[in-house]
C-alpha cells in the first residue's frame, strides 16, 4: 500500500519597503537586521525611496550601497541637485546617471531577487506596477515626488511618486507570490509631529552653497529673520514644510486605509519623524533606527522562522 505524503512548501517571504524620502535610509538597517536574524526575503518591492533601496538589495549591491549612503554629506547631496523649475525643482538626471554608472544598470528581470516598484500615473490616477525593464528607470519613476522631482514620461503615461496611491505596497508583494508579508512603514509617527515645535527647514544647504541655491533655500526653507519676523514665521510654515507635512498626512492616511484592507503579517515601523524631507546626509541615525525597529519585532520574526522551518 502506497502511503501518500504531504510536502510542505516553504513560504515565500515578501519584504515591502515603504515611501518616506530621507527616512528611507532606515530600510538599509532593516535589511541588515533581518539577515542577521536569519530572515532572507524571497521577493522585494517598494515605493519611492523604498524602491531605490529595494532595487539595490535585489541587485545584490546593498553593502556597497550602504557604504555610499553613509559617505553622503550635504555637499554630496547638493551635487545631485540639478535645479529645474519646470514640473519639479529637481530633474533627477544626475542622480540616476550616478546609479547607472555605479549600481543598478540591469533590467529588473536580471536581478538576483524578484523586484517590483510602484508609481502613480498623473494622467489617469492609476497605480502603476513596474516589474520589468530598466531598474533605474523603474526607480526614477517611483521617486518622482510631486513638486520636488520632475515627472517621468513612459509608455504614454506621466509617472510620479508611488506614495500618492500605495506608500507601503503590500498588494504588489502579494501579487508577486509572497506568502508571508513583512512591511516597513516609515509614516506611522509623522502626522502632526512636524509642527509641535518651530519647524526647522526641511533641508539646509549649508555654507558651501552658491548664492542662487541660497535663494532657493529662502523660497523653500526658512530665511534669516529678525526675532519678530521669526515669531510670525513660526505661525506660517515655509513652503517646503507645508509640502512635506501635507505629503506625510496623505501617505499616513493612505497607508492606514490600505493596510487595514490588506494587512501584512509583520509591520516594522522606524520612528524617524524628526528627519526632514531631504536629510539624506543623516544616514547613520536612520540606519540605526531601522535596526532598532527590527529588534522590537524579533519575537514575531522568530515565530516566522519556526513556521518556515528555518
Amino acid at each position: 500500500m502506497t502511503q501518500s505524503r504531504s510536502i510542505r512548501r516553504k513560504q515565500k517571504i515578501g519584504l515591502i519597503l515603504g515611501s518616506g524620502s530621507a527616512r528611507g535610509w532606515s530600510h538599509i538597517g532593516v535589511i541588515q537586521a533581518l539577515e542577521e536574524a536569519g530572515i532572507k526575503p524571497d521577493i522585494i518591492c517598494g515605493t519611492s525611496i523604498g524602491a531605490l533601496v529595494g532595487a539595490a538589495y535585489a541587485a545584490g549591491e546593498i553593502d556597497i550601497f550602504r557604504k555610499w549612503v553613509l559617505s553622503l554629506n550635504i555637499s554630496n547631496v547638493l551635487s545631485f541637485m540639478d535645479i529645474h523649475l519646470n514640473g519639479g525643482v529637481l530633474k533627477g538626471e544626475k542622480l540616476m546617471s550616478f546609479f547607472k554608472k555605479h549600481f543598478m544598470d540591469r533590467n529588473i528581470e536580471e536581478l538576483n531577487l524578484p523586484f517590483g516598484s510602484v508609481s502613480t500615473s498623473l494622467t489617469t490616477g492609476n497605480e502603476i506596477w513596474i516589474r520589468e525593464g530598466s531598474t533605474v528607470d523603474a526607480v526614477r519613476a517611483s521617486i518622482a515626488l510631486p513638486g520636488l522631482f520632475t515627472p517621468v514620461i513612459q509608455d504614454q503615461e506621466i509617472l510620479v511618486d508611488g506614495g500618492l496611491v500605495n506608500p507601503v505596497p503590500v498588494s504588489l508583494a502579494r501579487a508577486m507570490g509572497a506568502d508571508f508579508l513583512i512591511a516597513v512603514d516609515l509614516n506611522s509617527d509623522l502626522v502632526g509631529r512636524h509642527f509641535y515645535k518651530p519647524p526647522e527647514p526641511a533641508f539646509s544647504f549649508g555654507n558651501n552653497a552658491s548664492e542662487w541655491l541660497r535663494k532657493i533655500q529662502q523660497n523653500f526653507g526658512r530665511p534669516n529673520n529678525s526675532p519678530e519676523e521669526t515669531i510670525a514665521q513660526m505661525k506660517t510654515p515655509s513652503l517646503l514644510d507645508v509640502i512635506a507635512s501635507s505629503l506625510n498626512i496623505m501617505q499616513a492616511q493612505i497607508t492606514r486605509s490600505r493596510m487595514a484592507g490588506e494587512p501584512p503579517h509583520i509591520i516594522i515601523a522606524p520612528q524617524l519623524a524628526h528627519l526632514g524631507l531631504l536629510d539624506f546626509h543623516r544616514a547613520a541615525e536612520a540606519i540605526e533606527e531601522g535596526r532598532r525597529a527590527v529588534e522590537m519585532c524579533l519575537p514575531a520574526l522568530n515565530k516566522l522562522k519556526q513556521q518556515n522551518g528555518t
